[in-house]
């Protein structure tokens, strides 16, 4: 639990190679993440699910029917948060859902590795394949300023 004193003791802010750094930790360190999609209608979903860095993306698995994965499908569109509101990750990148029969083995193997079950061979689910292209991370006020890592999916640092 945060206290009252915990907030007003500001932390020096990180450099952006550090705050990189703290992002790609979190990347193969954290196993979960929140999940942000809207339906074609506006309705928007914010669910939590486990996911593994894969090279250049992240992945995640679903159910196909849940809906995260059907709101995926029609735009690709997705935000991902990592962190609590002191040492926040922000993503913000383009979806598409993968088969696990159409999974490398090698990404399989990885999520089953990291997450400690393997979604392949489940016909109710689906692999969510995140390329990332913007990603943000601050902890304090004073990281506002230089909260932007990633634009276009290239790292700006």
């Amino acid at each position: 639990m945060t206290s009252v004193r915990d907030m007003t003791e500001q932390k020096p802010a990180r450099d952006p190679e550090q705050r990189k750094k703290d992002v790609l930790d979190r990347l193969e360190q954290d196993a979960d993440a929140w999940v942000a999609t809207v339906s074609t209608d506006g309705v928007p979903c914010l669910v939590p699910l486990s996911f593994v860095r894969d090279r250049e993306t992240l992945l995640l698995a679903t159910r196909r029917t849940n809906p995260t994965a059907v709101n995926v499908t029609p735009t690709g569109q997705v935000r991902v948060a990592l962190g609590g509101t002191r040492d926040v990750v922000l993503i913000e990148g383009t979806a598409e859902t993968v088969e696990g029969s159409a999974l490398p083995a090698a990404s399989g193997d990885a999520f089953a590795a990291k997450l400690g079950w393997d979604p392949r061979g489940r016909p109710s689910w689906v692999y969510l394949r995140i390329t990332p292209r913007t990603v943000k991370a601050w902890r304090e006020v004073n990281e506002l300023a230089g909260r932007d890592l990633m634009a276009d999916g290239v790292w700006l640092v």
